[in-house]
């Protein structure tokens, strides 16, 4: 990270409110160390947020209406595994152009066709693209989970102001510019853990298909030519604003461009614009130009998907202008053109104010990602339901982190002792409360999930059974239950399928959790080596009865995310939330 970008970062402040608290007081949660809580007030509606999803399962001991009878299996007192099936959750969603959640229902039985705005290449990706793109992720993944056959249409605009400008500025080709933009972009989404779409068209490949909807549209009497540009007459579109809810009155020009004077209304938007020089263009009827912003998504959403398909999604922003004239402008070229849902993710915020870059607030995912794991900034955004505002600071992302780190550890454990007994060796067959806390999971799982992504509540479930797993590996208790190693099989394998659709299961545990500690060392400002002296000076102050020495080490490493942790085998250490935030925490 550089400096300027280091002093920025650095600068952030921890907000009052955390997406991913737990409360010391609540003995049920199993993370090692404290997490930034929320002060949570009692709410009939569903948890927006990880906090509010974990604290809510962890005051009341009733079981859910979800939960299995009491098992009944023979006197031995043990119930089959579980075996994967089909969920039975109906699968709601939230449609922007209804206003309410809706029953899913595709088009096509067993076949999803979704379209999702992809990003303007002229720079790298910030975190709000990032929560875009992890949302709708989820959603593929989901989507996949369910059986279902899906085309996910991602696309790139690689043909646009902002990417002629920066070009300019650069002395670079705009396509050369904006090809190196893309590269980037997925190389984000990979680390990210986001699947690749179907397919990822490029505005540049893409202008026949654009010129020839251009073509029916003026056909059609919904668009007009002036001196080689091509504008959409809005006053031809009835319905326009159906979307957003604006009317047309109330509409403005999009904001990409400057209001035209000799345009017939202000709000009518431009399908092709002429060529000026030093720009690239493409021949049309029109004369050489390229398109509009907003006539690509159209063209290439019904090359890949038709004109009528299921989900087109993106963040909140594009409403409007950009999805409100994609509506009117596909309706004009096709009167049978039909999306079904319009999905849209909430904004991202950074310490309760709009991330941008005149605050000098605005966060790269590479920045965030030199000092964080990648699959940490995962769990931080689905932490809060998709739909509403996420408020990025450092207290949050290191509390995701923590947790993160927590869920592998304990994973972690659970394959090494796994490893140790044979598949062939384990029966089939577990005991019955270990029955009962998979099938809740399992049904939790899968009617928080279905209930509009509610990924928040998704990740308070996984509490029990990871608690469950670290009672059978390290209590008394759990190491004498009955079928031990065999329930243990059966927790891990159901957890890992949930992580598997949250997007958050790595290629091995302990590869990511060593890539954990060495991002909390660079956050830290040490190395491994001065927190093993660390240690060890502490080990000698302790030996020597000089206790309070051994307490300020302790603290100092604290206070910097580094926790200490005394056992039978010595001292170790792991990534903990810093003091200072912890601290924080309780006095909010």
């Amino acid at each position: 990270m550089g400096t300027a970008s280091l002093k920025r970062y650095c600068l952030l402040l921890p907000s009052a409110s955390s997406p991913f608290s737990t409360a010391r007081t609540r003995s049920r949660l199993p993370s090692p160390s404290l997490l930034p809580s929320l002060l949570l007030q009692s709410r009939k509606t569903r948890p927006s947020s990880f906090s509010q999803a974990l604290c809510s399962s962890s005051s009341s001991s009733s079981p859910s209406p979800h939960s299995p009878p009491p098992s009944t299996d023979d006197a031995a007192g043990t119930g089959p595994i579980p075996a994967r099936s089909k969920p039975s959750a109906e699968l709601y969603l939230y449609n922007t152009m209804t206003k309410r959640k809706e029953l899913f229902r595709t088009r096509v039985p067993g076949k999803v066709g979704m379209y999702v705005c992809g990003v303007t290449a002229y720079d790298l990706s910030h975190i709000g693209h990032a929560r875009v793109y992890v949302t709708f992720d989820v959603l593929y993944r989901y989507f996949q989970y369910l059986k279902y056959e899906v085309c996910y249409v991602r696309n790139f605009t690689d043909v646009d102001d902002k990417i002629i400008i920066r070009a300019n500025e650069l002395g670079e080709d705009p396509l050369t510019l904006s090809s190196r933009y893309c590269d980037e972009f997925l190389t984000d989404m990979a680390s990210l853990q986001c699947l690749p779409p179907t397919v990822q068209p490029r505005v540049s490949d893409h202008m026949n298909q654009i010129i020839d909807m251009i073509k029916k549209i003026i056909d059609n009497g919904c668009a007009y030519r002036i001196d080689g540009d091509v504008y959409f007459s809005v006053d031809k579109f009835p319905t326009y604003g159906r979307l957003s809810g604006r009317k047309l009155e109330d509409n403005r020009a999009g904001e990409r461009v400057a209001v035209d004077s000799r345009k017939k209304n202000p709000a009518d938007f431009a399908l092709w614009k002429s060529a000026k020089a030093g720009e690239p263009y493409w021949e049309s009827p029109w004369g050489p130009g390229r398109p509009g912003w907003h006539i690509e998504c159209s063209a290439m959403s019904a090359a890949y998907l038709g004109h009528s398909f299921d989900i087109h999604g993106g963040g909140m922003d594009l409403v409007f202008p950009h999805h409100e004239n994609e509506i009117a402008q596909s309706c004009a070229a096709c009167s049978n053109s039909s999306i079904s849902y319009w999905i849209h993710n909430g904004f991202v915020t950074v310490n309760e104010e709009k991330m941008s870059k005149s605050l000098k607030n605005f966060f790269t995912i590479r920045e965030v990602l030199e000092l964080y794991h990648p699959l940490a900034l995962r769990l931080f955004l689905i932490g809060t339901h998709y739909r509403s505002p996420i408020n990025y600071s450092r207290v949050h992302i290191d509390a995701a982190s923590d947790r993160l780190f927590y869920i592998y550890q304990t994973l972690c454990d659970c394959e090494e002792i796994l490893s140790q007994h044979g598949a062939r060796n384990l029966k089939d067959s577990i005991p019955p409360d270990i029955l009962n806390c998979i099938q809740k999971f399992l049904a939790d799982f899968e009617n928080s999930i279905s209930d509009d992504l509610l990924t928040p509540v998704v990740l308070a479930g996984l509490s029990e059974p990871l608690k469950t797993i670290n009672d059978l590996l390290h209590t008394r208790k759990g190491k004498k239950q009955n079928l031990r190693i065999e329930s243990i099989f059966a927790l891990e394998k159901e957890i890992r399928n949930v992580l598997n659709v949250l997007g958050l299961m790595p290629p091995s545990y302990h590869q990511v959790l060593q890539q954990l500690r060495e991002k909390a060392l660079r956050r830290a400002g040490l190395t491994e080596e001065e927190v093993l002296q660390k240690i060890e000076e502490r080990s000698l102050a302790r030996k020597t009865k000089q206790y309070e020495r051994s307490d300020q080490i302790r603290k100092q490493l604290s206070a910097v995310g580094i926790a200490l942790m005394d056992g039978p085998d010595g001292t170790s250490w792991r990534p903990s939330v810093p003091l200072a935030f912890q601290e924080h925490a309780v006095s909010t």
